[in-house]
């Protein structure tokens, strides 16, 4: 989960206001006003906490790299998150904004290193890097980028070429308590790939398995079928294999 925040210092009414003027004009207009209620804070309220992934953010959105939030930081991420179904929308660059930022970029060419091989097969690619999965079909796109959450230090999900063996759709762990795995679509010794009903990226990783949000798991169960490739490569970020 995304460290706590703390409260910030509120500025006074007339630096806030010419500061919240001079972002406005940098970042131009903020969502709908559908969104005052339902959606990001109104305008005047945008004045997050400086987040873990700030600098990222900032490099993302061609804001100044300072690694401290502004206002017009605020508003910039905001609009991100607003447009990309980030929730809350509140201008804070948490783990949650990271990912789909990740996502976002690759995007246009997620296989641009050429890492998971193209084939006339379908393949699953799973990158370990940047926590992303995919499917490809000879050069096309067939299943968009979309976040993951892989195996934990020590618990890594295993590299290599793999093949779906077996596919359970409402599947519960032996290994892990009964723990429900949703979708689960099988491809080396025990680990799946399945759905996560709750918060994706909960606990570091999981025990081995590549979990997606339920909505994509979905999708990705109505696609692939036993037999197909699974191509997994790199290292999750903070493991050590």
């Amino acid at each position: 989960m995304a460290a706590a925040r703390t409260t910030a210092r509120t500025p006074t009414l007339t630096a806030r206001a010419a500061a919240l003027a001079a972002a406005l004009a940098l970042v131009g207009p903020t969502p709908a006003t559908a969104a005052e209620t339902t959606g990001p804070e109104p305008v005047s309220a945008c004045w997050s906490n400086t987040g873990p992934y700030q600098r990222e953010l900032e490099a993302h959105l061609r804001r100044p790299v300072d690694g401290t939030e502004s206002v017009a930081d605020c508003l910039a991420i905001r609009s991100f998150q607003w447009k990309n179904g980030v929730r809350p929308a509140d201008g804070y660059a948490g783990v949650d904004t990271y990912r789909m930022m990740l996502v976002v970029a690759a995007r246009p060419n997620p296989n641009a290193r050429g890492d998971c091989p193209v084939e006339e097969e379908r393949v699953t690619c799973v990158d370990l890097d940047r926590q992303l999965l995919w499917v490809q079909e000879d050069d096309r796109i067939v299943f968009p980028v979309v976040p993951i959450r892989t195996g934990r230090d020590t618990d890594e999900t295993r590299r290599g070429r793999h093949e779906i063996y077996w596919r359970s759709k409402d599947h519960k762990s032996t290994l892990y308590n009964n723990a429900p795995m949703p979708y689960a679509q099988f491809f080396d010794g025990g680990q799946a790939i399945h759905a996560r009903s709750d918060y994706l990226y909960a606990h570091g990783g999981s025990g081995g398995c590549v979990n997606l949000a339920e909505p994509d798991a979905v999708k990705l169960w109505n696609l692939l079928t036993e037999g197909d490739t699974v191509y997994v490569w790199g290292t999750k970020p903070g493991t050590d294999d």
